[in-house]
């Protein structure tokens, strides 16, 4: 065999597939849920996954407010942010950003596990998170996967 019958396929804007994908959050360990919802999001989940293109699916997380956190997460764990003003560092709990809504929290999880470039954002932004049972995504027909059965 004097030459490769196989070629890289390099996958661009144009080749690939966004899919619709429905992720159910009940009884589901944050973190865990969020790394496996971080890799549908790069689309490392496909056979044409390439590093630096938005090829992930669009990813709709429902039932978000019956996620759970092990141990004593919801108030033991401390983020910091810093306004950028003199005495200006603020901290808050996973609790108060549950408060001040669902979609908070898992974007602050989720993108800690993407890329921090330009990529990344574009990534964050194909992430829809709802509290309750339905969402308002009903048109793009999407489907429904276990997210279980996911490695």
């Amino acid at each position: 065999m004097d030459t490769l019958s196989f070629k890289t396929i390099s996958a661009n804007k144009a080749t690939v597939t966004k899919e619709w994908v429905v992720v159910d959050a009940t009884d589901q360990v944050m973190g865990r849920l969020c790394s496996k919802v971080a890799k549908l999001l790069r689309g490392k989940y496909k056979p044409n996954f390439t590093p630096h293109v938005d090829c992930g699916d669009n990813v709709i997380i429902v039932n978000a407010d019956k996620v759970i956190l092990t141990g004593n997460k919801w108030d033991g764990r401390i983020y910091l942010k810093y306004t950028g003003y003199p005495g200006g560092q603020r901290e808050y709990t996973p609790a108060m950003l549950k408060a001040l809504g669902e979609d908070r929290l898992f974007r602050k999880v989720v993108k800690g596990m993407l890329p921090k470039n330009r990529l990344g954002d574009k990534l964050l932004k194909n992430l829809y998170v709802y509290a309750g049972d339905g969402h308002k995504h009903e048109a793009q027909t999407p489907k429904v996967i276990d997210i279980n059965s996911l490695k």
